[in-house]
């Protein structure tokens, strides 16, 4: 190991350079300010553990001089995480305002550390700030990570967040009982539900950003580098053209609407958006928010290219209508016979020189293996559903044992890791909602529908190449998974769970106690597949919310134990009246002087 002497920061010596200047009186300011930092240096140094790498001893001393701040507030400790647009540190609060202040979102009322998080340059400005804006919007609740405090100096960005003390998904996800997959996913669905009714989008729902703690069964939702807010393409038919086209997406102009006007304005605001890049055939297929006065109104479904079918529901007529597909491009013989406007082009003797087709973008943010199917086909009015879809890959990966559970190098690939399960029939289907198409050549392996018993027999194969390499040790958990699925795949002349012989060694109570967790065992297995198959659904209109979610079957334990919804907004409010307007003007300050500057604050909007 390189000793402090051979670190170019950790060695104060290094610290004076040809910028070392004296003034007329012969003073060496210069010098003395290096001084006074290789004494700051050596102070830090001091609090560091010994047993610290010294490349991180390195970052801390650096970050310390980049944030003079931080030194009259925090001692940090450690570096405890690092991604793409990030680093992140565990430090003390000294003063203990951040601890006494945000104590409801701390698992240890006692504690007192916290978590630094460093913004990497690298991001862009709008970037960081939507990012902090939604932390301190998401303070509301103990299942998302609050903004406790935020620094700025010059471009070093440094966002203050409670220390949670968890454990590595890597460590424990082949070993948690279906029990403890329950806790998982209920913390997670919860802190997703309390993100979604604020409009959000997390976009990177993954392990490593879902902070679980097995013991405590409490988990917390961090990093929001990625979200965004979600658009509502249906509440009005200028908030989508505005969107599309740049301008400003205010539509209170048009709330007096009727809406049954707004209704038909929204059919063909559809047909006039068709060609736009970012327009997404899936948008067009229901009018989810337009419910008709007259039961019988034949003008709103009389148009040519729509489809219109109706639910009554508690007296109410609800309209739905579906814009009848139309194909972008038909082509017949290698000679294009519906190209939109455009017939008669012959393909037969080349390409047209400017592509005439429709191009797609849409925002594909997320990590490789946890995107949904409609970021894959790049869809242009994604929702909070490709979290839930996110929920599921994570699921999956607790009921087979593996992790990362897919491991795809580019979006083509993704889409045929899902036809192996799925099956390209499904992926195909999926994309025809988005108006793509799909189809597959030489891939004998891959079969039109998939598994025949669908995601169980997924699980049920991967579990059982393990079982047979002999991988599982003779107590691990996987095998109460494998003994279900082998049952309910096998047995099928039994529909209850097969429980262990009466054993003489143990008493009546115990013997009791045993069969008891081998039914429920069952049950839960048999429920959460079912919350499993929901999450995995292709059509993100169909798939379900997290709230819809957590009322599954498979948590009835959890509410009847009385494992509530988090707190409200009002129970963790953590600022006192008097603090709260200078707490929203300043919970970013700029810290090169130590002191406020009007002219550096970013406002946080409410």
């Amino acid at each position: 190991m390189l000793s402090a002497s051979n670190s170019p920061i950790l060695d104060p010596s290094n610290r004076i350079n040809s910028n070392t200047y004296t003034n007329g009186n012969g003073n060496g300011t210069a010098a003395v300010a290096a001084a006074d930092d290789r004494d700051q240096d050596q102070d830090h140094l001091s609090t560091l553990p010994e047993d610290l790498p010294n490349n991180i001893k390195e970052e801390i001393i650096a970050l310390y001089n980049d944030i003079p701040a931080l030194q009259n507030s925090y001692d940090i400790i450690d570096k405890i995480g690092e991604g793409t647009f990030s680093s992140v540190y565990k430090a003390k609060d000294i003063k203990g305002n951040i601890t006494s202040r945000f104590w409801p979102h701390f698992w240890n009322k006692s504690s007192k550390f916290v978590a630094i998080k460093k913004i990497y340059v690298t991001s862009s400005p709008q970037r960081i700030y939507n990012e902090l804006n939604l932390l301190y919007i998401l303070t509301g609740s103990n299942k998302v990570a609050p903004l406790c405090d935020a620094m700025r100096m010059k471009d070093q960005v440094i966002a203050i967040l409670p220390y949670y003390p968890h454990e590595e998904f890597r460590t424990f996800y082949r070993d948690l009982p279906i029990k403890g997959i329950k806790m998982y996913i209920w913390e997670l669905l919860q802190a997703l539900k309390f993100v979604h009714s604020k409009g959000i989008i997390h976009r990177d729902v993954k392990p490593t950003n879902f902070l679980f703690n097995p013991e405590l069964g409490r988990g917390v939702l961090v990093d929001f580098g990625l979200a965004e807010q979600e658009i509502d393409y249906y509440s009005d038919p200028n908030l989508l053209k505005n969107m599309l086209s740049g301008k400003s997406t205010s539509f209170s102009s048009s709330s007096s609407l009727e809406n049954d006007e707004k209704a038909t304005n929204y059919l063909e605001l559809m047909k006039e958006l068709r060609n736009n890049e970012q327009f997404c055939p899936c948008i067009a297929r229901y009018d989810r928010n337009f419910p008709s006065k007259h039961k019988d109104n034949n003008d709103l479904h009389s148009h040519s290219n729509s489809v219109s079918t109706a639910i009554t529901t508690n007296g109410n007529t609800i309209q739905h209508h579906t814009l009848a597909p139309t194909p972008m491009v038909t082509i017949q013989n290698g000679k294009v016979v519906n190209l939109n406007n455009v017939n008669g082009m012959d393909l037969t003797k080349g390409y047209p020189k400017n592509e005439t087709r429709r191009m797609k973008r849409a925002n594909r943010a997320g990590t490789r293996g946890f995107r949904a199917p409609e970021v894959l086909m790049k869809c242009g009015a994604q929702s909070t559903k490709i979290d839930i879809w996110s929920v599921g890959v994570i699921l999956l990966s607790l009921l087979a044992r593996r992790f990362p559970m897919f491991q795809s190098l580019d979006d083509t690939d993704s889409l045929l890791e899902l036809c192996s399960i799925f099956g390209w029939k499904a992926i195909k289907n999926c994309a025809a909602i988005h108006g793509l198409g799909f189809e597959i050549n030489g891939l004998h392996l891959i079969k039109e529908n998939g598994f025949e018993n669908g995601l169980k027999e997924f699980v049920y194969e991967l579990l059982n190449k393990e079982c047979v390499a002999g991988t599982f040790p003779e107590y691990s958990v996987a095998f109460e998974t494998y003994g279900y699925l082998s049952q309910d795949l096998f047995d099928k002349n039994s529909i209850e769970p097969k429980l262990p012989k009466s054993n003489e060694d143990l008493s009546k109570q115990d013997d009791y106690e045993l069969k008891k967790y081998q039914q429920e065992v069952w049950s839960d297995h048999y429920w959460c597949f079912q919350l499993l198959e929901l999450c995995f659904e292709m059509d993100p209109m169909k798939r379900s919310s997290a709230d819809e979610l957590l009322h599954n079957t498979f948590f009835d334990e959890l509410r009847e134990d009385g494992t509530t919804d988090d707190e409200s907004n009002d129970s963790l409010s953590t600022t006192d009246d008097d603090d709260d307007d200078h707490h929203h003007n300043s919970i970013i300050s700029n810290s090169e002087d130590g002191m406020m500057a009007d002219d550096d604050v970013l406002l946080i909007s409410e």
